[in-house]
């Protein structure tokens, strides 16, 4: 199976999803960065509460180390230090071994301000200013190790973006491989059956024209003309057989039919079924049961399986042979099957007998399609296949269905004698 196609689906769906790990990695970060802002601006504001007192005794009281700091700080929070600016806007104290402010700064601030700034050898801190009248309070605290949670933070997205891509474009192609797969295996069973289906049409038409031809190509008796005629009709119904057998496959794949609620009984469909086939050639016998067996099926889907499997083992038979159609009950399960004393089914056929256009063997004149069509009969019936040697020396076709009535499976065993014998059970 070719991967390109589902290679260029995971691609682009690994590039939307990177679209979206990007977006969200951005507004992730932005959250972060704004909490961890809060978060200090909640401490600042505390402190500056704490602190509202005269100018002479806030002087005296930053001038004391720790007189600042919030005694309940975690231990990874950054210190809170403060800054007492006078009417001058010179700072007339500051915390021990609190940084400078910049001129710029003081001269600038103004009550209420809150504000990041970088301050000199100290990198960045988040100030807050209050104040009454000519003096200003300036708490602030460093912001370092905010930024290296975001720091590390945006570290570990870059690092497990590409493997999620990765893992979602691994992910992705082998999603799309799956999904493909029945889709590439439909693609190639119909190119295969419109090609199988060209070659068995070409067939018939061939000779239809040869014959055609033939007959036109000079005067002949009217006998010769008959033979012709005859002919043409036999490769005509041949086609048409094989036309209506395609269609019904094609209307089958495109729509099931959905099943009946109503019962069928496959003891008479197998009995009149074998009925129908006694003029064809072989002996056909059928043994069923006198009591019903009954199946949840459409009785036409039935009788057109009893006719594919009937006709195949007549066709295989050949005109001297036998033919056996059985109904039986085994357990909770009714069971249909057709034995026949025709050359029988190879073993290394058996994988392919149910594939459009395949023969197990040289000897039949089908097309290959009948036992497609019991396949697809099967299936949807939820029916289970088995298929083996005969007692009659070829292929036994079996198909066993879930019973509509298994309580009284058991009292069903024995076969009709009359049917066993061939008369036909009315």
């Amino acid at each position: 199976m070719k991967i390109g196609h589902a290679a260029r689906v995971a691609a682009v769906t690994t590039a939307g999803i990177a679209l979206v790990y990007v977006v969200c990695v951005t507004v992730l970060n932005l959250v972060v960065s704004a909490h961890l802002t809060a978060l200090i601006d909640g401490r600042l504001s505390d402190r500056v509460g704490d602190l509202r007192k005269p100018p002479a005794e806030l002087a005296q009281q930053l001038s004391r180390p720790g007189a600042v700091s919030d005694g309940d700080n975690d231990g990874d929070d950054s210190p809170v230090i403060g800054w007492l600016v006078g009417p001058d806007r010179r700072v007339v104290a500051r915390t021990p071994g609190a940084p400078a402010l910049p001129g710029s700064l003081t001269a600038s601030a103004r009550n209420g301000q809150t504000l990041t700034a970088t301050l000199d050898g100290s990198g960045p801190f988040r100030l807050k200013v209050s104040g009454s009248g000519a003096d200003l309070l300036v708490v602030g605290s460093s912001t370092a190790g905010d930024h290296r949670i975001e720091h590390w933070l945006l570290i570990g997205e870059i690092t497990a973006g590409p493997v999620l891509l990765l893992a979602m474009f691994a992910g992705s192609l082998l999603i799309g491989l799956r999904a493909q797969a029945p889709v590439e295996q439909s693609r190639r069973r119909q190119l295969e059956f419109t090609a199988d289906a060209s070659h068995e049409l070409r067939t018939p038409l061939s000779v239809i024209r040869a014959e055609t031809d033939l007959a036109l190509s000079s005067p002949r008796k009217a006998a010769d003309y008959r033979d012709t005629l005859v002919r043409i009709r036999g490769e005509s119904e041949r086609l048409r057989r094989l036309v209506e057998d395609m269609l019904w496959l094609a209307r089958f794949d495109s729509e099931p039919p959905r099943l009946d609620d109503g019962p069928v009984d496959l003891a008479i469909t197998a009995q009149a079924c074998a009925d129908r086939f006694r003029s064809v050639g072989p002996a056909v016998t059928a043994a069923v049961p006198t009591a019903p067996a009954l199946i949840n099926a459409p009785p036409e889907w039935i009788d057109r399986l009893a006719g594919v499997l009937l006709d195949n083992a007549c066709r295989y038979a050949g005109p001297d042979g036998q033919v056996r159609v059985a109904v039986a009950h085994t357990g909770h399960r009714v069971t249909l099957t057709v034995d026949d004393s025709g050359p029988g089914i190879p073993v290394e056929q058996r994988a392919t007998l149910f594939d459009r256009f395949s023969r197990a063997t040289e000897h039949g004149s089908g097309a290959g399609l009948g036992l497609a069509i019991g396949d697809s009969v099967v299936r949807s019936t939820v029916g289970r296949w088995e298929v083996g040697d005969s007692p009659l020396g070829g292929a036994r076709l079996a198909v066993s269905w879930r019973s509509s009535q298994p309580g009284r499976a058991e009292a069903a065993h024995a076969p009709a004698a009359s049917g066993a014998s061939g008369v036909p059970r009315r």
